[in-house]
């Protein structure tokens, strides 16, 4: 008997990258983050985690998912930086950190919330 794992382990991992992500970028602008090659790899690696992480909860707990907006965009996000990562566009990457992690930050802290016995 096999059991499901915990699905709040992936959630917390979305919550740790998002936040580890606007850290790097809190205060930049886009000239640093086209000038700053550690800044772009940083900021890429924060999105493969949440992406990698949204994509495990969607195998293991699909009902679930389905309460983070835009977790298809964020998955497929993830497979671009992993598997076309020559075609990335650093004008994207920042566009998308700068507007969709604030979203999928709360998207996700409610999701916990709701999981750990809250609202």
């Amino acid at each position: 008997m096999s059991m499901r794992p915990d699905p709040r382990v992936w959630l917390f991992d979305v919550v740790q990258a998002a936040q580890r992500a606007q850290r790097f970028i809190h205060g930049r602008t886009y000239a640093d983050y086209q000038a700053d090659e550690l800044l772009r790899a940083g900021v890429e690696r924060q999105f493969e985690i949440m992406g990698e992480a949204l994509n495990r909860l969607r195998r293991e707990a699909p009902d679930l998912v389905e309460a983070i907006q835009d977790h298809h965009q964020i998955i497929g996000f993830r497979n671009l930086l992993i598997h076309a990562y020559a075609t990335v566009d650093d004008a994207i990457v920042w566009s998308i950190a700068q507007e969709k992690l604030a979203p999928l930050l709360a998207d996700v802290q409610a999701l916990l919330a709701r999981l750990d016995g809250g609202a």
